[in-house]
């Protein structure tokens, strides 16, 4: 009897023991996301073979004030893309592009107006990687992807991508709670060399259903310098200036999927030409929106 009971009892605690390994092993699995009160914990995930398709649009107004006169440049641009995952590559999500659409068009330029021929980069892919928390590199594929907006000015699709992705905190965020990310990157647009810096105070607004998926509301303050310099019709010039602006993402924390942004920034700087003695003031105002799609 007592052996009897002994057993019974020995069941009883294996059972309670498997009883809380499955509570506890189904709570790690339903709240790897974390939760509002303790903290979020917010990371890109995608599943096998998932695909995502995203909408861009974009417009950017320059001024220059010369000689007495103001001369605007206009500039729209648009763009679908998917993003395919491919496994894992050093912990970083491994993503496949497909540009399956984009349009550019300049007015109000010196050339005149300009749409480049995109046709080698509409329907081309390249793969990237991503890092949990939002930082872009590993890029192949894209040597090839390049256009012209004039006779010298060639731009890689690269630098449309190396960006794109919001940076996530690294930590545990609640309602409120907010953090820093900074940007230091040298970019080669054509003839011109600019070299931006911008620091980011992000924070979490609260949260919101956004195309059916449970998202966080982001928004960011962004102020920042540039500087750089260029070459055209053979004169030599550089440029510096200040930057400021705002961001509202949304981030899918469930899904670990980057849902929307609509960022709004304006630059104030001027244009140095040495040889010609002049100085030209330059205000840039920008605003540009990612949308997830499909």
């Amino acid at each position: 009897m007592i052996r009897k009971q002994a057993l019974q009892t020995r069941l009883l605690i294996v059972l309670a023991i498997l009883t809380i390994a499955l509570l506890v092993g189904c709570a790690v699995k339903r709240n790897i996301w974390g939760d509002p009160t303790s903290g979020l914990n917010l990371t890109y995930r995608m599943g096998e073979d998932q695909i995502f398709k995203y909408q861009t649009s974009s417009q950017e107004s320059q001024k220059l004030d010369m000689m007495g006169q103001t001369m605007v440049t206009t500039t729209k641009s648009g763009s679908q893309f998917s993003v395919q995952f491919k496994g894992l590559k050093e912990k970083n999500l491994l993503l496949g592009i497909t540009v399956e659409n984009m349009k550019i068009n300049t007015t109000g330029g010196m050339a005149g107006d300009i749409t480049p021929d995109l046709s080698a980069i509409i329907g081309k892919s390249f793969d990237m990687t991503l890092s949990p928390l939002g930082k872009e590199g590993g890029f192949s594929g894209t040597e090839a992807l390049q256009y012209q907006t004039g006779p010298s000015e060639k731009h890689n699709i690269e630098s449309s991508f190396k960006r794109i992705f919001p940076d996530l905190a690294g930590k545990p965020v609640k309602i409120g709670d907010t953090w820093t990310t900074k940007e230091d990157f040298t970019e080669k647009a054509g003839s011109v060399d600019i070299h931006v810096i911008t620091e980011n105070v992000n924070t979490l607004q609260g949260l919101e259903t956004v195309n059916g998926l449970e998202c966080v509301k982001i928004e960011s303050k962004i102020t920042g310098t540039f500087d750089g310099k260029g070459k055209q019709m053979g004169a030599e010039f550089t440029f510096k200036g200040n930057v400021k602006g705002t961001t509202t993402w949304y981030f899918a924390y469930k899904k670990g999927i980057f849902v929307s942004m609509k960022a709004n920034s304006t630059s104030e700087g001027s244009v140095e030409v040495s040889a010609q003695g002049m100085t030209i003031p330059l205000t840039t105002e920008s605003r540009a929106e990612i949308n997830l799609i499909q």
